[in-house]
């Protein structure tokens, strides 16, 4: 059985890299309009993208990922220990469990499947995480079953002991899954800003060689055409738009330093 007050039940709740953080104090009641709006949303992008229409793979994806994962750890909990609540009688808990229940599956499927907003199963290390050998996704969709069946028998005014106990068990289980899931998120983000960082440096590099050997041919155009006089002022206006190119790569190279997008 959960123990609702004690919080070893309840490792890994929070994240550094979550933007919302949750407690145990969280887990039995929210505003009612702030679950509501967060299913509306999941019912909103409940569509699997297309190959043109999944979205990028940016910070501000990473970051929905990483937080709709830690939050399905917290709502496992508010589900478990609601139905636990609601089959004591506390009706106010049953809704709340039902609620919760709705969101964890929507964004489970989300995850998983990808919608508009989320790109799925990106990556082998998130295929293996929820395929894989540790069967995550069927472990999951169980609990959501188990737990859809125990608020069931509680509407139909035939509560089991049984379902409730075994719902009970899933506490810990189901926050170890899921928060190993979450770390191959915080993973994949991790190893994604450091190839954007590499490619950020890789670009910085060809355009700082690029200008060096534009440089080079401007101040060598130049001496040419002050041999050439006359016949090579033409020449010269050239040289004079390359180096002012050049100057402008310059500029644009100081500005990527100065707003921390190229560390050499």
């Amino acid at each position: 059985m959960l123990a609702a007050n004690k919080t070893d039940h309840f490792p890994g709740l929070c994240s550094p890299f979550l933007k919302p953080t949750y407690s145990i104090f969280a887990l039995r009641n929210e505003t009612p309009m702030t679950m509501q709006s967060a299913i509306r949303q999941m019912n909103m992008r409940h569509s699997k993208p297309s190959a043109d229409t999944a979205p990028p793979l940016g910070a501000e994806t990473f970051g929905s990922l990483i937080n709709l994962a830690g939050r399905q750890r917290m709502l496992s909990q508010r589900i478990i220990l609601n139905t636990i609540l609601a089959s004591q009688g506390d009706q106010a808990a049953k809704a709340t469990a039902q609620e919760a229940l709705q969101l964890f599956t929507a964004t489970h499927h989300d995850l998983v499947h990808g919608n508009q907003q989320l790109p799925g199963l990106f990556s082998l290390a998130l295929q293996d995480a929820y395929l894989g050998d540790s069967k995550a996704d069927a472990r999951i969709r169980a609990f959501i079953e188990h737990a859809g069946q125990a608020l069931q028998a509680l509407d139909a005014n035939t509560p089991s002991t049984v379902l409730i106990d075994r719902l009970g068990q899933y506490a810990t289980p189901m926050v170890t899954i899921l928060n190993q899931i979450t770390q191959v998120y915080e993973n994949e983000a991790r190893q994604h800003a450091s190839l954007h960082q590499k490619q950020q440096r890789d670009l910085m590099e060809n355009i700082q060689r690029i200008t060096k050997q534009a440089k080079i041919v401007s101040v060598n155009a130049k001496i040419i055409a002050a041999r050439a006089g006359e016949a090579g002022k033409e020449f010269s206006v050239v040289a004079s738009v390359l180096a002012n190119i050049t100057s402008e790569l310059d500029e644009l190279v100081l500005q990527a330093v100065k707003n921390g997008e190229y560390h050499p």
